[in-house]
């Protein structure tokens, strides 16, 4: 069974090219599954039935597994079911069995302005670290890039002159993102750094390294992001998303229209970004009030 598993990841990665950290949710979703199967002394695929795979997500919700993580198993062996019927591993289409749990949309955490200077400016960009990583921080909160196309991202994909970056994301979906002038003044700074340490080739060298010279790991970013929030007082519990959504509701605060918000984030459909305008609503009137040409009264006139 482990030899069909595999197959299906090479699948994912060649055809589907999906992103590694999409590619290891996968893997470890059906490792677990195939657990399960041993668990229940099935050995082959043939043996397993509508009424297994329906156990198999009754478990998981006996087990405390929360709603997000069961919708995720459930997407990840809805896909390796229909694999296994197209290649006639199996004969039943088992993954009409699985019915994914409604999740609750919640608005994302995001960071106040002030909140946001005071991350940026914890780095001590005097040293050669502090430096990358207040570039780093500067990137993220000013392209809200995904932290997986973050640390994928090459010096030859950043283009300091005309302040744009290019990355990939899943499916190897190609976005352009632009970057204000002082994120590209940063980047310049830490670039110049970067190339008087050593000679490189710039054409294949990570724009951000690790310690050790190679490319800084999604951890590696998690961790920073935890010791400058940290450094900089704040109790919010920051991630990568979390700069991502804030850099999304402060565009709209500031007028961007949601389509250009939507082609940046790189956002197939709007239901997230419906999310990011009701955290950006409460500035609805305030923008109104500055802006609407009748929006206040003309000379001594009053409502009464």
């Amino acid at each position: 069974m482990q030899q069909a598993a595999a197959s299906f990841i090479t699948y994912l990665t060649q055809q589907r090219k999906l992103s590694p950290s999409t590619l290891e949710s996968y893997s470890r979703d059906i490792e677990h599954f195939l657990d399960y199967l041993t668990d229940r002394g099935i050995s082959a695929y043939p043996e397993l039935t509508r009424t297994g795979v329906m156990l198999y997500f009754a478990r998981l919700r006996e087990q405390g597994k929360a709603p997000a993580t069961i919708a995720r198993s459930s997407v990840a062996l809805k896909a390796f079911l229909q694999f296994l019927l197209q290649d006639n591993i199996i004969e039943q289409d088992l993954a009409s069995a699985i019915t994914p749990p409604k999740l609750e949309k919640k608005l994302p955490d995001i960071l106040s302005l002030e909140e946001t200077q005071l991350l940026l400016e914890a780095p001590d960009d005097t040293t050669p670290l502090g430096l990358r990583d207040k570039a780093i921080l500067e990137l993220l909160y000013a392209t809200a890039i995904r932290v997986s196309e973050l640390i994928a991202l090459n010096i030859r994909d950043v283009d300091i002159g005309v302040r744009f970056l290019r990355c990939s994301g899943d499916a190897g979906k190609e976005r352009i993102l632009p970057f204000g002038m002082e994120t590209a003044r940063w980047l310049d700074k830490y670039l110049s750094e970067l190339r008087g340490e050593s000679a490189f080739h710039p054409e294949q060298k990570p724009l951000f390294p690790n310690r050790s010279g190679e490319r800084i790991s999604r951890q590696g970013i998690w961790k920073l992001l935890k010791k400058y929030a940290d450094r900089a007082g704040l109790v919010k519990d920051i991630t990568p998303h979390t700069l991502r959504h804030s850099c999304a509701v402060h565009l709209l605060e500031s007028g961007a229209d949601v389509r250009s918000v939507q082609e940046m984030l790189g956002h197939g459909d709007l239901a997230t970004i419906q999310l990011y305008l009701a955290h950006s609503k409460p500035n609805l009137k305030a923008v109104y009030d500055q802006f609407h040409p009748r929006a206040r009264a003309r000379h001594s006139d009053t409502i009464q």
